[in-house]
Formats: structure tokens, C-alpha cells, sequence
């Protein structure tokens, strides 16, 4: 199961740069697997990765997921549609953005020299 929530895919690091092709996909049903995700969005256009994040301790989808697709202009197609269902739930695609890099330092002052 671990590909469900695969991490790192060859290439540019998918953090530090913008992905035109990738889509953020909100409200997924628990039961919801990556394949699911691949067939229901395949027929927007060709998929790159597709991904279900899982909690790491229990396994358990988080209910949102992310789909890259080859071509970016498939990401129109897919916000041209104003509904989207799967598993027997409403979901949420959005344009993916990355996350801002974000120093991992606490409120306290660190020291001068």
C-alpha cells in the first residue's frame, strides 16, 4: 500500500515547483484507491501520477488525493465540468499549488553572535 501515498516521483522536485499539469483533489470517500481516481479522471486526459495520501500510522485515506495530468490543458477540462462525482460522493479538484517554503523555527529569538 505504500504506493497509494507515494512520495517522490522522478524528476523535478514536485515541492519547489509549480506543476501546471497538477490537480488538488478534495472530499474523496475513504474507500476511494488511486485506481478509482486514475479511471474517473483518465477520460479528462492522459495521467502522470495519481495519488490517494494516506495517514501514516493507520493506513487510512485523508480524503484528498492529487492527479497530475501529462498535459495541462486537461486541467481546464476538468474545471469546465461544474460537477464531479465519485465513490457516491461530491469531489473538489482545484489547481494544485505548492506549498510556500516555510523555515521550520519556533517563535523564540535565536541567538546573535
Amino acid at each position: 500500500m505504500e504506493a497509494d501515498g507515494s512520495q517522490a516521483i522522478s524528476g523535478s522536485p514536485s515541492d519547489s515547483q509549480h506543476d501546471p499539469g497538477k490537480m488538488f483533489i478534495g472530499g474523496l470517500s475513504w474507500q476511494t484507491s488511486p485506481d478509482n481516481l486514475r479511471d474517473y479522471f483518465s477520460k479528462f486526459g492522459d495521467i502522470r501520477e495519481c495519488m490517494v495520501m494516506r495517514d501514516p500510522t493507520t493506513k487510512r485515506s485523508r480524503g484528498f488525493g492529487f492527479v497530475t495530468f501529462a498535459d495541462p490543458a486537461s486541467v481546464d477540462k476538468v474545471l469546465a465540468q461544474a460537477h464531479h462525482e465519485l465513490d457516491s460522493k461530491t469531489i473538489d479538484p482545484k489547481v494544485a499549488f505548492p506549498r510556500r517554503a516555510q523555515p521550520k523555527l519556533s517563535t523564540q529569538t535565536l541567538p546573535t553572535f
